[in-house]
C-alpha cells in the first residue's frame, strides 16, 4: 500500500493486526505482516491497534511543502472534525496558523459536504432508487467495491465532500492546488486513486508535527456562524441530520463502525432491505472516531459536543455544481485469491490438527473467525499453520509429554512449597509408586529426602549428576535438581544407575579376585623358581668339586 507502510524491525509476530482487521487483508510471510492492497479498505484499524507502531502512515508533509514552493496558490480543505481534534480552535485560528506555513488560504470541507448533501436530496426526490448508500466514506466505498461488488450500484454516485470542495476551489481560484487535512488514512488513498482532483492529503497528526517544528501556536478563539450545519458531517448521523428528510418513501438509517457496516451490507445482499437511504461510516462515531483521532485523541462524547456547539442551524451558501460535475464512478475491484476446494480445506484442517469438527475451536487467536477461514487463508498464502495457538500449544504439550513418557529418566516437578506437581512413569518406577495420584499434591519428603531441593531453592544453584543411594528403594540414582525462577518450579531428574552400580560392583569383585589369583600364582611361581634355583645351585657346586678334583688328578700325573 502507498498510504500505509510496515516497519519490519517493529513487527513482533503478535497477530494483533489480523485479529482486528475486519476484512482480513493482511498476510504473513516469514513472521512478518503485509497489507494486501486489493483487499484492504484503509480503515486504519491495524494502525490503531499495533502495539509496536509497526504500521505507519506515509507522511506527505514534504510533498505539500513542494506544492507551496511551486508558487501556485495552495488551499487547504480542512475536515470539519478539526474542531474536535483541536480544542477551542476555530476556522479563523486554523487559517492564521496555516497561512504562516505558506498556505494561500484555508476553507472548511463542510462547504463540499453541503454540495454533496444537496445532491443526495436531489437523487432521493428525482430518481426512483431502491437503496442509496452514502459515498462520503472512502473506506465504505472500498468495502463495497472489494468485498460486496454486487452492491456497487447502491452506492450514491456522488463525489465525496473533499473532492467536491477541491473542485470548487480550483474553479474559483486559478492554478490552485488543494490539500485535504483530516483524521482519515483512507483519504490519502482516495487522493491517489482519483488523480487531478485533490493534490495531497495530510492527517491532523502530520499537521500538528509540522506546526510544532515551525514553533507555530494555534490561538485559542472561537467563532461560528448559523450557516454551518454541514459541520455535523463527521458525526454519526451527521449527514442525515443536515438533510430535509421530506420523502416519505424512504427510511433514513445510520450505520457506523465497520463491523456494523459489514453486517448491514450482508443484510442488503440477502435482499432483506428496500427503500432506504443509508448513511454508512466505517469508523465508530463516524469521522470524529477516525484512526488518527482514535489513536491520539479519542474522546467520543466530548468530540461530539465540540462539533455540535460549533455547528450552525443553516446550510452554507454554496454554488451547487451540475449533477454531472459532482458525479462519481465506482468500479468493482476484483479479488486475486481463488477459493480453494473443500478437499484442500479439509486436508489443511488436518495439518492444523483439526481431525474432526469438534477439534475446530474457532477461538480466533490466529485472527480469523473460524478454523475454516484460517485454512482458506493458508491455502491462499495469506497465513501460516504456526499462527494457530491451540495447535502450537497441543503440539508443544504433545512433544513434551512424549519426551516425559519415553525418557528412561525419572522426572519429578515440585512447586516452591516442595509439593509434587508432576511425575512421570520412570519416576514412579524408581520410587515404587503405582500411580501419580499416590504422590501428586503431597510433600516430596514422603518419597525422597528434600535437602537437595531445599538447597537449590535457597541458593538458586543447580545440582548436577549427584550419585545417591535410595536405601528405601534399594536403588542407586544420579540426581539433578534445577530451579526455574520464571515458572517457580523445581525439576528433579533421577537417572536410575542401579544396574550400572551392580555391574560396577561385580567388576570390582572380579578384579579383586583376579588380583588375588594373580598374587597366588606369582607367589607359587616364585617358590618354584627358588626351589629350582636351589637345586641348580647344589648341582653346580657338586660339579665344580668333581671337576676340580679331576683337574688336580691330571696335574699330579
Amino acid at each position: 500500500m502507498d498510504c500505509l507502510t510496515l516497519k519490519k524491525s517493529n513487527c513482533k509476530n503478535c497477530y494483533k493486526c489480523i485479529r482486528n482487521c475486519p476484512v482480513k487483508s493482511i498476510r504473513f510471510s516469514g513472521n512478518q505482516a503485509y497489507i494486501i492492497g486489493n483487499e484492504c479498505i484503509m480503515c486504519g484499524h491495524c494502525f490503531v491497534v499495533c502495539p509496536q507502531d509497526a504500521k505507519q502512515i506515509v507522511d506527505e508533509t514534504e510533498k505539500v511543502k513542494v506544492l507551496i514552493q511551486s508558487g501556485d496558490p495552495v488551499v487547504v480543505s480542512l475536515a470539519p472534525s478539526f474542531i474536535a481534534n483541536y480544542d477551542g480552535i476555530s476556522i479563523s485560528s486554523m487559517r492564521e496558523a496555516l497561512q504562516k506555513l505558506g498556505f494561500f488560504d484555508v476553507e472548511e470541507t463542510a462547504l463540499g459536504a453541503t454540495m454533496v448533501k444537496n445532491e443526495y436530496e436531489r437523487i432521493i426526490n428525482e430518481e426512483d432508487r431502491d437503496i442509496i448508500i452514502s459515498s462520503c466514506c472512502h473506506s465504505v466505498n472500498l468495502l463495497i467495491q472489494k468485498h460486496f461488488p454486487k452492491l456497487v450500484p447502491y452506492l450514491a454516485d456522488v463525489k465525496s465532500p473533499m473532492q467536491a470542495h477541491s473542485l470548487d476551489i480550483k474553479k474559483r481560484i486559478p492554478n490552485a492546488k488543494t490539500v485535504f487535512i483530516g483524521p482519515c488514512i483512507a483519504k490519502k488513498d482516495e487522493v491517489q486513486h482519483y488523480e487531478g482532483i485533490v493534490d495531497a492529503a495530510l492527517t491532523f497528526d502530520e499537521l500538528t508535527s509540522w506546526l510544532k517544528k515551525e514553533n507555530i501556536t494555534l490561538e485559542q478563539k472561537m467563532d461560528s456562524s448559523e450557516e454551518s450545519r454541514a459541520r455535523f458531517f463527521p458525526t454519526a448521523g451527521g449527514i442525515i441530520k443536515t438533510m430535509a428528510l421530506d420523502n416519505p418513501k424512504y427510511n433514513y438509517v445510520v450505520v457506523d463502525g465497520i463491523d456494523n457496516c459489514i453486517s448491514s451490507l450482508s443484510d442488503i445482499e440477502s435482499g432483506n432491505v428496500h427503500k432506504c437511504f443509508i448513511e454508512m461510516s466505517a469508523c465508530s462515531g463516524s469521522c470524529i472516531g477516525g484512526p488518527v483521532m482514535e489513536k491520539f485523541h479519542r474522546s467520543p462524547i466530548k468530540d461530539y459536543v465540540s462539533i455540535a456547539n460549533y455547528a450552525g442551524s443553516k446550510d452554507f451558501n454554496v454554488s451547487q455544481p451540475d449533477k454531472m460535475d459532482i458525479r462519481k464512478e465506482f468500479e468493482i475491484i476484483e479479488q486475486r485469491y481463488p477459493i480453494p476446494s473443500d478437499l484442500e480445506i479439509q486436508d489443511t484442517l488436518r495439518q492444523m490438527g483439526k481431525m474432526k469438527a469438534s477439534d475446530e475451536l474457532n477461538c480466533g487467536s490466529c485472527g480469523y473467525n473460524t478454523c475454516r477461514e484460517k485454512a482458506i487463508a493458508i491455502l491462499q498464502g495469506k497465513a501460516e499453520i504456526s499462527m494457530c495457538l491451540p495447535f502450537l500449544k497441543d503440539k508443544a504439550e504433545s512433544f513434551s509429554d512424549t519426551i516425559a513418557r519415553n525418557t528412561p529418566n525419572g522426572l519429578i516437578v515440585l512447586n516452591e512449597k516442595l509439593e509434587v506437581q508432576q511425575v512421570n512413569k520412570a519416576a514412579l518406577r524408581i520410587l515404587n509408586l503405582r500411580s501419580p495420584k499416590d504422590i501428586l499434591g503431597d510433600q516430596v519428603i514422603r518419597v525422597m529426602e528434600p535437602n537437595d531441593f531445599l538447597e537449590v531453592l535457597s541458593s538458586g544453584k543447580s545440582i548436577h549428576d549427584k550419585r545417591e543411594y535410595l536405601a528405601e528403594y534399594e536403588k542407586y540414582v544420579e540426581k539433578t535438581v534445577v530451579y526455574d525462577k520464571d515458572y517457580k518450579v523445581l525439576l528433579g531428574i533421577l537417572r536410575d544407575i542401579t544396574e550400572e552400580e551392580i555391574q560396577r560392583e561385580k567388576k570390582e569383585d572380579i578384579s579383586r579376585q583376579t588380583v588375588e589369583i594373580a598374587d597366588k600364582v606369582v607367589d607359587k611361581q616364585m617358590r618354584i623358581v627358588q626351589e629350582i634355583a636351589s637345586l641348580l645351585g647344589e648341582t653346580a657346586a657338586e660339579t665344580k668339586i668333581a671337576l676340580t678334583k679331576l683337574k688336580e688328578s691330571i696335574n699330579d700325573e
